[in-house]
């Protein structure tokens, strides 16, 4: 059963909908986007929202000007911080793991459409979309070291490893220097790398091109990734067998099938 439909309209970031793809654009470029609580509360408060939104197939997290995302603003979150006491630290440092939970929970694809400087909190961020597709300028860092910090911030100890191998990931939080988009590529960090004029028509593409696909299917893709990541390979093949048989009973299903047998194009579920 679907759910009811949900409006989004965040005041801290630009939204719009381009049919079946919503694209999130963080709007601070003199900044380098970097987020505010504002804007940690509502891009975390959006991505629960469209798991409802049902016009919406695909998610696109995008920024203005020369950088993607640098972090977290240093007067307006990073000077505040020091006014709380470990409480209000924690109520903080959960908000910051909740949005990347939700990006992971969000059962539809998501791609980073990196247009410049990746580094921090902005990094953990890319790191949890499902692809990366980044200009050639596009550098990246895992900043937390360089502040006095845990490098395992917002996931980034669970996830880097599961991407880029143990060793790898090892050094790039026990250093939080940057690497360039070429290295980002190679150690897979980094799905595509394209040159500045390329990106959003490349992104596009791609988005476009899992939104025509059958979206059951890639939720159940999507959740299988997830809950797989720590499953024993038996416990592993127990449940891609489940999520297998259900997608059978799905539409989708029935619909490649015929779409195949007719020799046209499928039309999946919208």
């Amino acid at each position: 059963m679907k759910l009811p439909s949900v409006q989004i309209n965040p005041q801290s970031f630009l939204y719009e909908e381009r049919g079946p793809i919503a694209v999130i654009t963080f709007n601070r470029p003199e900044k380098l986007n970097s987020l505010t609580f504002q804007v940690y509360r509502e891009l975390t408060d959006t991505i629960a929202a469209l798991g409802s939104r049902n016009e919406v197939r695909v998610v696109v997290i995008t920024g203005r000007g020369r950088g993607f995302c640098s972090g977290g603003d240093v007067q307006e979150i990073i000077g505040e911080l020091f006014n709380r006491d470990i409480n209000g630290l924690l109520e903080f440092t959960r908000m910051t793991c909740e949005l990347i939970h939700n990006i992971r929970a969000l059962n539809k694809p998501v791609i980073a459409s990196l247009n410049g400087t990746v580094a921090g909190a902005g990094a953990v961020i890319a790191l949890a979309c499902d692809l990366r597709v980044a200009v050639e300028t596009a550098k990246i860092a895992f900043l937390f070291v360089k502040v006095g910090l845990a490098g395992a911030d917002m996931g980034a100890a669970f996830l880097l490893p599961r991407i880029v191998g143990l060793s790898k990931a090892t050094e790039l939080l026990f250093t939080g220097d940057f690497i360039g988009a070429d290295e980002a590529f190679k150690i897979g960090l980094y799905n595509r790398v394209v040159a500045p004029g390329e990106l959003e028509a490349e992104t596009m593409r791609w988005a476009e091109q899992l939104a025509a696909g059958p979206a059951f299917a890639l939720g159940m893709t999507k959740a299988a990734l997830n809950r797989e990541l720590n499953m024993t390979l038996e416990k592993a093949l127990e449940a891609e067998s489940e999520a297998q048989a259900i997608c059978m009973l799905n539409s989708d299903f029935r619909e490649a099938y015929e779409a195949f047998t007719a020799k046209r194009e499928p039309v999946f579920n919208k």
